[in-house]
């Protein structure tokens, strides 16, 4: 008769102890009360630094004439717009521009971060320094974002008529579409962390097996694949914002 019982308290003392698992050592700051990873804040911190300060080059001082810093700012403005325009369609792109254009710059930044500065040669008491997508919790903070941001889209646009796309074009799909939006943030939170912390991984471990001319090449293809990352996190995400407002898949 005792047997479930101690079944029951095995159990919760193993997934106690799971819960308690990490990778690696990491430094740990207090803020309100909540424990968060200092190495992720940190680099954050700089990345946003980085927008930020130019964002503020970009539009100090704007020329009729535009100079070369002007015109890669204008060129990069003129990207984003395209991306969310071919995605969300030309009537609702607008006002999400801003939106895509943060996913894909931060993610970018944060991702040339990771392969271009020597973070780890900063010490710290715990842990290392790392690009910010390295840590599954930027990537999940994310793809949350995202789906917030899709879900108040089709809301916007529809009103509780949004909820009908789950049972069409038959209820009998309405598991599968309920299942759909929790594998989206879980597929754009998933990729990008594994292919960042994949790259980060080989260029760590053909460095020390052959520290001089080999790793070269493949810091150029993590640069050109981190790029390529923010690509498709940013091309998903309005995407997925596009979908939403027009109801079909």
């Amino acid at each position: 008769m005792n047997v479930i019982p101690c079944s029951i308290q095995t159990l919760k003392g193993l997934l106690y102890d799971i819960s308690g698992v990490e990778v690696g050592q990491h430094l740990y700051w207090q803020i309100g009360g909540l424990q968060v990873h200092a190495q992720v804040l940190i680099t954050s911190w700089f990345v946003i630094a980085i927008l930020l300060g130019s964002v503020i080059l970009a539009v100090r001082n704007p020329q009729t004439i535009p100079t070369d810093g002007q015109n890669f700012f204008e060129y990069l403005l003129e990207f984003i717009r395209d991306l969310s325009k071919t995605q969300i369609g030309e009537e609702e792109y607008g006002p999400w521009v801003p939106f895509i254009g943060t996913m894909f710059l931060f993610i970018f930044v944060s991702n040339w971060s990771g392969a271009l500065l020597p973070w780890k040669i900063i010490q710290l008491p715990h842990g290392e320094l790392a690009a910010p997508t390295n840590d599954i919790n930027t990537t999940v903070a994310l793809a949350l974002l995202t789906s917030v941001a899709y879900f108040y889209a089709g809301l916007t646009k529809k009103g509780l008529a949004y909820f009908e796309k789950y049972i069409k074009p038959t209820p009998i799909l309405l598991p599968i579409n309920i299942l759909e939006d929790f594998t989206k943030p879980l597929s754009l939170s998933f990729r990008l962390f594994g292919n960042i912390l994949a790259d980060e991984l080989v260029v760590v471990v053909l460095v020390s097996l052959v520290p001089l001319v080999v790793p070269i090449p493949v810091m150029f293809l993590g640069l050109f694949t981190s790029g390529i990352q923010a690509l498709i996190f940013a091309t998903l995400a309005a995407a997925y914002i596009g979908e939403s407002m027009e109801g079909h898949h």
